[in-house]
């Protein structure tokens, strides 16, 4: 992203730097719909949405908000929004059927368009490669834990570049390897639904590897000017006391957590700590010569994702006999619990908690001084309904927001090179194995009849781009 400077711009009393990038993100199985049109294959998610009992109300993604057929009308609310970019995912199974071999050109039209309406309204398009949908044929061969997938995921990002690369200008390989790895294989909440902690530990290295090859297949095939991101949903982590127990706790979540991505990406090596502490589940044998080195290939920007903290203390030893439920936290389940943070909450459970963030942003500003930062996913859920009046009146969303900039700004006060902060989510939409229960857009959405109806929070959001800032 380009330097910005810190001109201030009239009438907000936060001012935020000149040329910020204000924007908001969606992912393609959440809103996209058209799960088996034009030669897209089933993903992952396909699947798992499909198994009786995974999915809240047994919702699917296979209309979803319909934004294959709606995405003008859906740029055209971007485009009153007045957001300068929007990041959107492609979908690998809509590109790249079988997940190999050469792409299907319709798959690719559709982001064409998508692509050419952006520009035309003068948003500028961040594509995000992969959020969660993995080609189901893929999976059938091992997923994630199998490194095959990860030399197919570089060849997929060199189809989509060269497709693109002509106007598309920012690239994001992957979204939150953390839950791809964890939430998929380890507790198995999310797709592909597998409970296999060794295999969460080998699919987060082969996540990490992909992300390396991609961004090497992303640069050959992009020009020189193209910018290039990974996109983590960091945890910013608190030990419940300062007690050493506590303080390990908190350790271990971190390197589970973060380190596991941070180290071999920005470091090129992986935390001792983190291999100690799974070492009854894996010898890390499948990391081969050269795969760190791959996976630290330099990035333009570092995407950061976040809506709540984690509170941790250390297990007492009588809490630790019994049978668990399955754990995203291999290597840490046994040690550590969790616990909730004070303070009102979203429709998530989700503690809103602003200083989170300026907690990350603080400590990414000192360990990895010189990479540009862009908040990528910031946004809550709240009990949205149309009233009477036929708005959608949802001031919990606008305090989280505004409580969120302010982090942000206090941040950027304090020497954090943030350079933009996308709004999480667009529009309502498939949320994963909540179905449609929860509600997470700027824009409201009529499930039944898709109509698009934007929130008192949209205004909000359309006002703060205005004036650059926020406002008394």
């Amino acid at each position: 992203m380009t330097t910005v400077d810190a001109s201030p711009a009239p009438g907000a009393a936060l001012r935020f730097p000149t040329g910020f990038r204000w924007g908001t993100a969606t992912a393609a199985y959440q809103i996209e719909g058209a799960a088996a049109l034009d030669g897209r294959t089933p993903s992952i998610w396909d699947t798992f949405s499909r198994t009786p009992g995974k999915v809240l109300g047994g919702d699917t993604g296979d209309t979803a908000t319909d934004h294959y057929h709606r995405m003008a009308e859906d740029v055209g609310l971007m485009s009153r929004l007045g957001v300068s970019d929007y990041r959107f995912s492609v979908a690998w199974p809509r590109v790249q059927p079988t997940g190999r071999g050469p792409a299907a050109q319709r798959g690719l039209d559709f982001y064409r368009r998508l692509v050419d309406a952006l520009l035309e309204a003068g948003i500028r398009p961040v594509a995000t490669l992969y959020h969660w949908d993995l080609p189901q044929e893929l999976e059938d061969l091992g997923g994630w834990p199998h490194r095959d997938t990860a030399e197919r995921f570089a060849e997929y990002a060199g189809l989509v570049a060269e497709a693109l690369g002509d106007r598309v200008a920012g690239w994001t390989t992957l979204n939150e390897p953390w839950c791809a790895a964890f939430l998929g294989y380890a507790s198995g909440v999310h797709a592909p639904g597998r409970t296999e902690p060794a295999a969460a530990l080998r699919a987060a290295h082969h996540l990490n590897l992909a992300h390396g090859l991609g961004v090497r297949a992303l640069r050959a095939a992009l020009p020189r000017s193209a910018e290039v991101s990974l996109t983590l949903n960091l945890h910013a982590v608190r030990p419940l006391t300062d007690s050493a127990a506590d303080l390990d706790a908190a350790r271990r979540i971190d390197a589970v957590g973060n380190r596991i991505f941070l180290d071999p990406v920005f470091r090129g090596r992986l935390a001792p700590d983190l291999v100690r502490d799974t070492a009854a589940l894996t010898d890390w044998s499948f990391v081969r010569d050269g795969d760190l080195a791959a996976a630290s290939e330099p990035l333009d920007w570092l995407g950061v994702n976040y809506y709540s903290p984690t509170v941790v203390a250390a297990v007492e030893p009588a809490a630790s006999d019994g049978e668990r439920e399955p754990s995203p936290w291999p290597g840490a389940e046994e040690h550590v619990r969790f616990l909730p943070a004070p303070g009102p909450r979203t429709e998530m459970d989700w503690p809103v908690d602003p200083d989170g963030l300026y907690e990350l942003l603080a400590r990414l500003r000192d360990e990895l001084p010189g990479v540009p930062l862009v908040i990528t996913e910031n946004g809550a859920a709240y009990a949205d309904r149309v009233g009477p009046d036929g708005a959608v009146h949802d001031p919990e969303r606008i305090a989280y927001l505004r409580g969120h900039l302010e982090a942000v700004h206090r941040a950027i006060s304090d020497g954090a090179d943030v350079r933009g902060y996308f709004v999480w989510s667009l529009l309502d939409n498939f949320e994963w194995s909540f179905g449609y229960s929860k509600r997470f857009g700027l824009v409201h959405v009529d499930f039944a009849t898709r109509l698009r109806t934007p929130k008192d929070s949209a205004h909000w959001y359309a006002d703060v781009i205005a004036r650059g800032g926020l406002a008394l």
